[in-house]
């Protein structure tokens, strides 16, 4: 079902050298855990406390989910004896701007972080920790993925490989920050555990590159750009982290600038009807998981001043008219249906998040999910087939968005 799909960077099923980051010296730590349906091998992180709590975090449909890809495929589709397409000239311009380094030295925490984890508290304290713990888990996805693909491309294309291993690094950074966030609030979350706990269901390159390419073109900057205006009189921010969000989403942007001559280069992925289904679909998945998601949480968007349906709309748009540079076909979410249908799945996966939470039998629960989940699906489909809007390296000002909330 397409709302299984979610905005995260998929990974390969391999163990990375890779703990988690020092963290200060609290009384009471706790190192937060994945559940998985597999009994995991004992965890060789790190931990911050020998006597720390293990929370676990319980894994929804909406949860974010890891996979492994073909790397032998991956070779096949990079060597350059095999693919003429392949535009060294411009992976290499793209190598030397990810050797630049841009943001080497601008990960750098303070005392505010401390200050604001002390001030929240309740629900949005709950809610934000959530937050963190999702983003930490998707960025460290992105760095296993992309390591394993340096490592696997080193001997067949150098430059490409040296790009992965550089987009590791990137990520990296940015798990390594963002759970440095979590020990503010006493937390840590036990990303070797998290390696080894989760299953990991295969997708083929191609899926890869269209999955990576709309993950990387994320929404952080719309939230920066949100508290930094108007002029002189930023709106109230929970936690100093989005202060960093504007030169994160420039390492999010060269990533999925990458992706986009990745795709390039493999004209079969972009150029059929095939295509043109796969595209719609990620894009369906991706945005539907993110409407869902967020609308389970709007406490958060709300504490930050968004309003949460509105700012999810303004991204869908957004993400849409970039994806329409490469993607062959994208969805029509400008049409004032296609939110209607986005809303009516809101309101359907609440009465499914109803029952789960109710004191009913789980043959009684099941039961009455069944017509639930049936019109879950039934709407998806026909979000799906909505007419497309056919595209790819298309003029952005085709694509005027106008507006649906």
């Amino acid at each position: 079902m397409a709302a299984e799909m979610t905005l995260v960077k998929p990974i390969s099923n391999v163990t990375p050298k890779f703990g988690s980051p020092r963290m200060g010296s609290y009384s009471k730590f706790s190192t937060i855990r994945m559940s998985a349906t597999a009994t995991p091998p004992p965890s060789t992180s790190t931990k911050p406390s020998k006597k720390a709590n293990k929370n676990v975090i319980k894994e929804s449909l909406l949860t974010p989910r890891f996979y492994t890809t073909d790397f032998d495929e991956m070779e096949t589709l990079f060597n350059t004896e095999i693919n003429k397409n392949l535009n060294q000239e411009e992976f290499e311009a793209l190598l030397q701007e990810f050797k630049t380094d841009y943001n080497q030295t601008h990960f750098v925490r303070n005392k505010e972080f401390k200050e604001a984890a002390d001030k929240l508290e309740g629900p949005l304290r709950q809610i934000f920790v959530e937050f963190l713990e999702r983003s930490c888990t998707a960025e460290f996805s992105g760095f296993l993925l992309y390591k394993e693909l340096g490592r696997r491309l080193k001997k067949t294309n150098p430059v490409v490989a040296e790009i992965f291993s550089l987009m590791s690094r990137d990520e990296a950074r940015h798990a390594g920050f963002l759970n440095k966030g979590l020990s503010d609030f006493n937390l840590a979350l036990d990303l070797g555990f998290l390696t080894k706990a989760r299953k990991y269901p295969f997708f083929k390159p191609k899926f890869i590159f269209y999955a990576s390419y709309l993950s990387e073109k994320n929404w952080v900057l719309e939230i920066h750009n949100h508290i930094r205006t108007p002029p002189g009189q930023p709106r109230v921010s929970m936690f100093p982290i989005f202060k960093y969000f504007e030169n994160w989403c420039q390492d999010e942007n060269r990533h999925g600038d990458f992706f986009s001559a990745l795709m390039k280069a493999q004209p079969q992925f972009l150029n059929d009807w095939k295509a043109k289904l796969w595209s719609r679909f990620f894009c369906l998945s991706v945005y539907v998981t993110m409407y869902l998601n967020d609308c389970q949480r709007t406490d958060f968007y709300e504490g930050i001043g968004l309003n949460t349906k509105e700012f999810d709309m303004h991204v869908i748009i957004e993400t849409n008219r970039t994806t329409a540079r490469i993607f062959p076909a994208v969805l029509d979410v400008e049409n004032p249906e296609f939110k209607r249908k986005l809303d009516r799945m809101v309101e359907i996966n609440q009465k499914i998040l109803a029952i789960g939470e109710s004191d009913d039998l789980q043959l009684v629960k099941n039961l009455k999910r069944i017509p639930l989940v049936a019109a879950l699906v039934s709407e998806l489909l026909a979000a799906y087939l909505m007419p497309p809007i056919e595209s790819g390296s298309v003029d952005l000002a085709e694509f005027e968005p106008q507006l649906v909330y």
